[in-house]
């Protein structure tokens, strides 16, 4: 059974950390937690897990702090983990599991994240992340924001899952004060920088910054399939919000350029027949999006509702909006069979039960 160093890179998680290593702490061999200037009790907490505590000087560059905790490591595979993610007790048996029967060929173990969960603590928005990794192969974290481990061999896609509890927001300016940094003093951004610093600046209302930096990573022709088809789709949103509707369709077509069509934008094409007064056409793209088959491995972002749920309640509204009670019934017991207990769909249970009633004859 190999054994695993966990490394974590922190600051001011006393809230959380000590959740994330409950949740971890024996089902690793050893546990690396690098602080990059905590004002609170974080290392404190830390503490209790372990005396392997480290500080690394914050200089803008999470990459350079990740490629630091993965030095201290001695394990045979590295785990990483932000603070404020945990591992369900579920995913504890599976990943007990995996550390049993993992073959010494495997050098790299992508993990589900599950990045955002509803009310009821289903999952919303999914993708993989390269989770262990063989210390070995030294591995090197690059980009000094939205980082991500550049790993190569033999890859193995596991469904033990991460899960993300954010309790609360991180500096919100923090981002795009590193990407502007950068830009100001003369340095250039590599197409994944370019892509994520648009993202940063739609996410600050900076539409016009945001169209100007996906458009270019886009006409570079480089960079990640999913990032692209994602880029589109954040395009499209700059548009709306814009008022353009016109660019924003474009922008949502454009992503059948890269792949097959995604729910998400199908989904949202859906919307923009709909906001526009076009049921039928809305129809189209929403039973569309119900037709297309959900990636098994998602590699890229998955909007899970977009995959079932959503265009259901979608179509069940809009067929009832052109007289086809029938066809929204149906609609609305698809929707109840993908979130029985929403509020959209409960709502909607009651609404048909009181036109069952009102068509009683009795």
């Amino acid at each position: 059974m190999p054994s695993i160093s966990l490394c974590m890179i922190v600051k001011n998680e006393e809230q959380v950390l000590a959740r994330c290593l409950e949740s971890v702490h024996d089902l690793v061999d050893e546990i690396i937690i690098v602080d990059t200037g905590s004002t609170d009790r974080t290392k404190e907490e830390a503490g209790k897990y372990t005396d392997k505590i480290y500080d690394f000087p914050w200089n803008d560059d999470f990459s350079a702090a990740r490629n630091y905790s993965y030095r201290q490591a001695t394990g045979e595979y590295i785990l990483w983990l932000d603070a404020d993610d945990v591992i369900l007790p579920p995913d504890r048996l599976k990943f007990k599991g995996l550390k049993e029967t993992l073959p010494s060929s495997v050098d790299v173990v992508m993990m589900p994240y599950h990045a955002a969960l509803d009310e009821q603590g289903r999952p919303t928005f999914i993708y993989l992340r390269e989770r262990l990794s063989k210390r070995t192969r030294n591995y090197q974290w690059r980009e000094p924001v939205h980082e991500y481990l550049a790993y190569s061999g033999n890859v193995f896609i596991s469904d033990v899952c991460i899960t993300h509890l954010k309790e609360s927001a991180p500096d919100p300016e923090r981002n795009l004060r590193i990407y502007r940094k950068i830009l100001a003093q003369g340095g250039r951004l590599s197409s994944r920088g370019l892509y994520y610093y648009a993202r940063e600046l739609k996410d600050h209302g900076l539409y016009d910054e945001a169209i100007q930096y996906f458009s270019q990573f886009l006409d570079s022709n480089q960079g990640w399939v999913e990032d692209k088809i994602n880029a589109c789709l954040a395009l499209a949103h700059c548009y709306r919000e814009k008022g353009d509707h016109r660019q924003s369709l474009a922008a949502l077509l454009s992503t059948f350029a890269y792949d097959l069509p995604r729910a998400e934008a199908c989904c949202e094409i859906g919307y923009h027949f709909k906001n526009s007064g076009n049921p039928e056409q809305a129809i189209f793209w929403f039973e569309l999006a119900l037709q297309l088959k959900k990636p098994e491995h998602p590699m890229g972002f998955l909007l899970e509702d977009c995959w079932g749920f959503l265009p259901a309640v979608e179509l069940c509204v809009l067929y009832y909006q052109i007289g086809n009670q029938e066809k929204a019934l149906e609609y609305h017991l698809k929707a109840a069979s993908y979130k029985p207990d929403d509020p959209a769909v409960i709502f909607n249970h009651r609404f048909f039960g009181t036109l069952a009633s009102s068509e009683d004859p009795s």
